[in-house]
């Protein structure tokens, strides 16, 4: 697992993309990937750790596989 930043999301769509050394250019994720409680939802700004496979998805070129908020 990486370290890395939300950079977007979008409630109404459920994705965003997130930021890393490992992932120039960002990491596309769904908010099927976020493990937490309740309504899975992320922030610009917001601290994580990642999983992520180098498979491209709307136009990134890293997905992310596993996404865990940072206490």
């Amino acid at each position: 697992m990486i370290e890395a930043t939300v950079t977007e999301w979008d409630d109404e769509q459920g994705w965003g993309v997130l930021d890393s050394r490992e992932t120039p250019g960002g990491c596309w994720t769904h908010f099927s990937t976020v493990e937490m409680p309740g309504f899975r939802s992320l922030a610009p700004g917001q601290k994580v750790t990642l999983e992520w496979e180098a498979v491209e998805q709307d136009g990134y070129q890293y997905r992310a596989v596993r996404v865990v908020v940072a206490d």
